[in-house]
C-alpha cells in the first residue's frame, strides 16, 4: 500500500454543509412565481466498526487537510478581491417628523414635505470585475433606476462612482464601468460544462450589509425554466436555462458570482424561490459572455430584435383558448394601445407576421422548451432567420431579417 493510499484510508472525515437560499437586489427581491420542489438532503453518517476492522494507533495519526475545503478557501481568497458591493443612493423628499406627542406611540398623521431633498441609501446589490480597466457584471434589476446613483465598493475599501455601460434588453444582465486601472478580475468559466452535484460557491453583498459573504453548496439542477418577478419594480423575467443551487443567496446577493472549485464564474446569482428551502437560481455565465463581448466591441449591448409581443403557450393556455398546439409563441396585443402585437415598421411587420400567428420554430428549433426571446438571443442583427408559424390552422414558412433592439 502506498503512502497516499494509506492517508486516504485515514481520512474518515465527513463534512456536511447546510445552506439556504434567498436572493435580492436593489429595492427588493426577485421571487419565483411557480412553486419548486424542495430538495431533501440525505444524511451522512459513519457506521459502527466491524469486529475485523483494523485498529489504528492514535499516536501515529496525522491531521489530514480535506481537499475540497482547502480548494474552497483558496477560491475565496483569490476571488474576493474582484467581487464588489453596489450601493444605491437617490435624492428623496425630506419630511417633517409628525409622530405625535407621546414617545413610543405611532399616530396616523400624514407627513408633510420639508421642501428639501436628501440623498438616501435605497438598496444594494453585488457584482464582479471582468476587466482590469473597470467593467463589472451585475443584474439589470440591481441598477434598474436610471435616476439613482451607484457606488461600487471594492474589497480593499476603495469606492468609485459607477456608470451604467449597458443593460441587456432580453436578460437580467447589466454592465457597469468604473474609472480605475489594474483591477483584479474573475475568470469566466463554461456554464455548458457544469454538472449536477458539483460544488458551487456564492459571494456577495448579503442583505446589502455584509460585504463579500461566502456561502457554499452544490449545483442542484441545470436548464431550469423559471419565471422571476421583482414586485418592487414590477419586473418579470423568464430564465430558460437557469442554474439551480442550494448555496445560500440572500437579499443583496443579486449580481454576485457563482463559482466552481476552480475559481471560475459559472453563473450570476439572480433569483430565489421563497416558497421552498435552498432553492436559488443563477443566470449561466455563457449568456452574459455575449453581452460582455458586445460591449467590448461596440461600446453597448447589441441584441437582435423581431418586434412582436407574445404569450408563451402551454397546455393550460391552449385548453382555455381552444388552440391547436400547446407550445410556441402566440403573437397577441396587450390591454393598452402601447402594447401592440406587432411594432410598426419592425422586422416582424416587414416580414408580414400577423396578430394570432403562433411561432412554432426558429431555424428548425422547436419553441417548446425555450422561449422566443432566448432563442432569438443566439443571433445578431442583420441575421436572416426562418420562422415556422401556424396561421388559421395552416403552417407557413416566413423569413425575417433581424434588426438591432434598442434598450
Amino acid at each position: 500500500m502506498s503512502r497516499g493510499q494509506f492517508k486516504t484510508i485515514l481520512c474518515a472525515v465527513i463534512i456536511t454543509s447546510f445552506v439556504a437560499g434567498a436572493f435580492g437586489g436593489a429595492m427588493g427581491s426577485f421571487f419565483l412565481l411557480p412553486k419548486m420542489q424542495k430538495t431533501n438532503w440525505g444524511k451522512a453518517f459513519l457506521g459502527d466498526a466491524t469486529p475485523n476492522a483494523p485498529t489504528i494507533d492514535s499516536s501515529s495519526t496525522k491531521v489530514i487537510k480535506v481537499e475540497e475545503e482547502s480548494n474552497t478557501i483558496d477560491v475565496v481568497k483569490k476571488a474576493s478581491a474582484a467581487v464588489v458591493s453596489i450601493v444605491i443612493t437617490k435624492e428623496l423628499d425630506q419630511y417633517y417628523n409628525l409622530t405625535g406627542p407621546l414617545d413610543g406611540f405611532i399616530f396616523d398623521i400624514p407627513q408633510e414635505k420639508t421642501g428639501q431633498k436628501i440623498k438616501q441609501t435605497i438598496g444594494g446589490g453585488s457584482g464582479f470585475i471582468v476587466s482590469s480597466d473597470g467593467l463589472i457584471l451585475t443584474n439589470k434589476h440591481v441598477v434598474f433606476d436610471d435616476s439613482a446613483e451607484y457606488t461600487v465598493s471594492l474589497n480593499d475599501g476603495r469606492e468609485f462612482k459607477a456608470k451604467i455601460f449597458g443593460k441587456d434588453p432580453t436578460n437580467d444582465i447589466a454592465i457597469l464601468k468604473i474609472d480605475a486601472k489594474n483591477l483584479p478580475v474573475l475568470d469566466l468559466g463554461n456554464s455548458d460544462k457544469i454538472q449536477t452535484g458539483q460544488t458551487a460557491i456564492a459571494i456577495g453583498f448579503s442583505l446589502a450589509e455584509y460585504k463579500n459573504t461566502v456561502t457554499k453548496g452544490v449545483i442542484s439542477g441545470i436548464n431550469r425554466k423559471v419565471t422571476a418577478s421583482d414586485y418592487a419594480i414590477g419586473a418579470t423575467s423568464i430564465i430558460d436555462e437557469a442554474i439551480q443551487t442550494d448555496a445560500a443567496i440572500n437579499q443583496g446577493n443579486s449580481g454576485g458570482p457563482l463559482l466552481d472549485l476552480g475559481g471560475k464564474v459559472i453563473g450570476i446569482n439572480t433569483a430565489v424561490n421563497r416558497s421552498g428551502e435552498s432553492v436559488g437560481f443563477a443566470i449561466p455565465i455563457n449568456i452574459a459572455k455575449k453581452a460582455l463581448d458586445s460591449v467590448k466591441k461596440y461600446g453597448r449591448i447589441v441584441r437582435p430584435w423581431l418586434g412582436v409581443r407574445y404569450v408563451v403557450l402551454n397546455q393550460k393556455i391552449a385548453d382555455a383558448n381552444k388552440l391547436p398546439v400547446n407550445y410556441g409563441a402566440l403573437i397577441a396585443s396587450g390591454q393598452t394601445a402601447q402594447e401592440q402585437a406587432i411594432v410598426p415598421n419592425s422586422p416582424a411587420d416587414k416580414a408580414g407576421l400577423k396578430v394570432d400567428d403562433i411561432i412554432l420554430e426558429i431555424n428548425g428549433v422547436k419553441l417548446d422548451e425555450k422561449s422566443l426571446a432566448t432563442e432569438l438571443s443566439k443571433y445578431n442583427p442583420k441575421d436572416v432567420v426562418t420562422l415556422k408559424i401556424l396561421r388559421n390552422g395552416e403552417t407557413k414558412i416566413i423569413k425575417v431579417t433581424l434588426e438591432e433592439r434598442k434598450e
